[in-house]
């Protein structure tokens, strides 16, 4: 810095100067501070992405799809309109479209969504059908369980619509293994094609194992 400092009450241009350099000496130190504590939070940043990046590389493919849970299916994907039911007794929907299934929680055979984990799900019902013509009888109705238990369902009963729909949505807090499906009532019958009116959506929020 300026060694003149002293003469600084008798030569006020000389004093000037000595301060400028002060002053530029104290921002040099704050640049410098900060340029350093800028590169240490970067070098903590880069080994938290290396870390990530090394728990990814070395994660199975299955263990992947594992943390990943998700499916949406509807009814049917024929040409022309067909209906599920009436039927006497109560009947689980298998539903035979898959849009997707990620982690393959759920099963087209049995039409039965499995909990791959313990977590938040969200789960979602749509019903859709077409009693013909009006003034006939119009019962677009299902309900979804757990574990066997109902837990929604979502109704449209009446004589004055030819075709109705019902959608639920829910968050349910679900245990590994348990086990989700659509139950057709007794009397309750749904029509698709494959303009997909009837589908059954369920996706894994957050974990809680």
């Amino acid at each position: 810095m300026c060694g003149v400092c002293s003469v600084c009450v008798t030569d006020q241009a000389t004093c000037g100067c000595c301060l400028m350099q002060q002053q530029i000496h104290r921002m040099k130190e704050f640049f410098n501070m900060s340029l350093g504590e800028l590169e240490k939070e970067l070098m903590k940043t880069k080994t938290v992405l290396n870390n990530v990046r090394g728990e990814t590389h070395a994660c199975k493919p299955e263990e992947s799809e594992y943390h990943r849970s998700a499916f949406s299916v509807a009814l049917t994907n024929d040409d022309s309109l067909k209906c599920f039911g009436p039927f006497r007794d109560d009947r689980l929907i298998v539903y035979k479209h898959v849009f997707i299934n990620l982690g393959g929680g759920y099963s087209v055979d049995t039409g039965v969504f499995t909990a791959p984990r313990s977590g938040v799900y969200s789960l979602a019902l749509t019903v859709y059908s077409d009693a013909g013509s009006p003034g006939n009888t119009l019962a677009a109705c299902a309900g979804l369980m757990v574990n066997s238990k109902l837990v929604a369902g979502p109704s449209e009963r009446n004589m004055q619509d030819q075709e109705d729909s019902a959608t639920i949505v829910v968050a349910l807090h679900l245990k590994a293994g348990d086990k989700v499906a659509v139950n057709l009532p007794i009397g309750c019958f749904l029509c698709d094609d494959k303009s997909h009116y009837n589908t059954f959506t369920g996706f894994l929020l957050y974990a809680t194992d």
